[in-house]
């Protein structure tokens, strides 16, 4: 009720505004017909439409298009009635009159809309220079963010080897306590990692080293980085073809990828539930599937799944994470021409494809 008696008042007040625009402009009509009525025996007609093109334009930049049209078309009965023979009647003895009503009617008219465009696009234009000034802005605090990120991050790395070293020599000496300062420093120098890697793509300092490189030596080696995780005996790892499949992309880069999809989806999967890793090519792309049967990114959830620190409310409580590896991951992938992706799964649970560049197999020397 409120917001429709706002918009009633606003309303009121525009059509009062309105009025009053129009009211001011016809008193302005009104003074310059006296004024050239009073001159009429020494004026051309020219001068007469001059000074009422003059007055249209004025009023269509002072108070918009609609006052000025309406000028335009009540000057013109004005100059018919009060300044073209026979005076204070709208019939014209001289044809050639016609003429000139006509042409200064059309001129008013064009003159008023050409006027009201030409605004429109000035004020479109100065919309958009603002809006690029903020984006420029906005580029240049994210700029000065990462920068930051990078230097405390980097800062960081040695108290926290400190910090892990002192806690090991407690730990050997057998305070109990050193085991959870141990885990609570190496989550830290997660983040820490985390953080100076995503400043770093964000920057574009990363360096890649795009070889040639085959799809099983890949899958083969996320399964050995992870070969002393909990639960990896519930990873079915296999190749969709037969055929060798090679892609050119950053062997490091992209085994840190795929290692992350294999450890969120075993984090994620309910007990006894298997994770699916799956590599194939389709097109110019290697695939890399990682399918698990956890409790799945709610619909509202999939455009930000990407996103830093991102939380679903699917999330399983004890999960822990820095919230940055799925952004990283896709940021790694797109770094070296590929995608990562993520749709949900038929039954319950997630799909997230890792997509890198594809090679063709050199023909062989007998063919």
């Amino acid at each position: 009720m409120a917001t429709d008696s706002g918009r009633s008042t606003e309303a009121g007040a525009e059509r009062r505004r309105l009025t009053a625009d129009f009211a001011l402009a016809i008193g302005l009509l009104a003074l310059v017909t006296v004024g050239l009525v009073a001159l009429r025996a020494r004026l051309d007609k020219a001068h007469v439409a001059l000074a009422y093109l003059l007055l249209v334009l004025v009023a269509s930049a002072w108070r918009g298009r609609a006052v000025g049209l309406t000028l335009a078309v009540l000057s013109f009965v004005c100059f018919n009635f009060f300044l073209i023979p026979p005076y204070h009647t709208l019939a014209v003895a001289d044809p050639l009159d016609w003429l000139a009503l006509v042409v200064y009617l059309i001129t008013s008219l064009v003159a008023a809309q050409l006027l009201y465009r030409a605004k429109r696009e000035a004020a479109a234009r100065a919309q958009l220079l603002a809006e690029a000034e903020r984006a420029r802005a906005l580029r240049e605090a994210d700029r000065q963010k990462d920068a930051l990120l990078a230097s405390v991050s980097h800062d960081l790395r040695t108290p926290l080897t400190t910090i892990t070293a002192l806690a090991n020599e407690l730990r050997l000496a057998g305070d109990d306590r050193a085991a959870t300062i141990e885990l609570e420093a190496a989550r830290l120098n997660l983040l820490v990692t985390d953080l100076l890697e995503l400043s770093r793509l964000n920057g574009g300092v990363l360096q890649l080293q795009l070889e040639a490189n085959a799809a099983d030596d890949l899958l083969g080696s996320a399964l050995e980085r992870l070969a002393g995780a909990p639960r990896i005996g519930d990873v079915d790892a296999r190749l969709e073809q037969a055929e060798p499949l090679l892609g050119r992309f950053d062997f490091t880069h992209s085994l840190r990828a795929l290692v992350n999809l294999i450890e969120n989806a075993l984090k994620y999967s309910p007990p006894g539930q298997r994770v699916e890793v799956v590599a194939g090519r389709w097109g110019n792309r290697l695939v890399f599937t990682v399918s698990d049967r956890g409790p799945g990114i709610p619909p509202e959830d999939a455009a930000h799944v990407f996103d830093p620190f991102f939380r679903s409310a699917g999330r399983t409580p004890d999960v822990t994470g820095t919230g940055l590896g799925l952004t990283i991951a896709r940021r790694l992938a797109e770094a070296q021409g590929g995608a990562l992706r993520y749709q949900p799964r038929a039954g319950g649970g997630s799909v997230f494809s890792l997509e890198l560049p594809a090679l063709d197999l050199p023909p062989s020397p007998e063919s």
